[in-house]
């Protein structure tokens, strides 16, 4: 128990570096400062994770853990040297968000399974701790939600949330491989989603008139 409990928060850890580093290249790509790229990096790595909380009417995680925030500002700090000698934001942002994604929809499937709730209501909550943070940073940076797009965004946290679910409660797979293999198929459904440019169905028609 104690081996799992370590390895769940290793990937809340991780996924708080994902997010982090999301949020600041994000931010340098508006060329903010250092502060406005620590706050959208801030935003990005707690947003979904404070909605999650405060729906479950539980203390927000990173006001009673300072080792969270100091790995956000540790995270911010290092992507700022490391922008220096990289040049494809684009490429670097969709990689730690597409992780962070992944990482963060397990954290917040897992965090309903402990409050004993349906399975249906965990897979939201996944899906909240997921896509939330990205939709703060977006809308900060003046940019349409990746959520809201074309893109397959929430439905690869959704099918990931159910899959993970169901190899809990039907197999009896090892629980730190159930996590790994539904935040990689997680990361998968999204690069193959860009690079095949995969789309949920449309019930309307294309209007040119609302195009960039």
């Amino acid at each position: 128990m104690e081996v799992q409990q370590n390895f769940s928060l290793a990937i809340e850890i991780l996924g708080t570096v994902a997010f982090a580093m999301s949020g600041s290249f994000a931010a340098m790509q508006k060329r903010l400062d250092p502060f406005g790229v620590l706050i959208i990096a801030f935003v990005t790595a707690v947003g979904g994770g404070t909605v999650r909380d405060v729906l479950l009417d539980v203390p927000v995680f990173w006001m009673h853990d300072m080792v969270i925030c100091g790995v956000i500002f540790l995270t911010c700090l290092i992507s700022m040297i490391f922008k220096s000698v990289e040049s494809r934001f684009k490429v670097t942002l969709f990689i730690f968000d597409s992780f962070g994604l992944g990482l963060f929809t397990i954290v917040g499937v897992q965090k309903g399974l402990n409050a004993d709730l349906h399975p249906l209501v965990c897979i939201t909550l996944g899906t909240i701790t997921g896509c939330f943070g990205g939709i703060s940073r977006d809308i900060l940076l003046n940019r349409i939600p990746l959520i809201f797009r074309k893109e397959i965004y929430a439905t690869a946290c959704i099918v990931g949330g159910g899959l993970f679910l169901t190899l809990v409660k039907y197999t009896t797979l090892t629980y730190a491989f159930i996590q790994i293999s539904t935040i990689l198929l997680i990361v998968l459904i999204r690069t193959l989603a860009v690079k095949y440019q995969w789309q949920i169905p449309k019930f309307y028609g294309r209007d040119t008139s609302t195009e960039m």
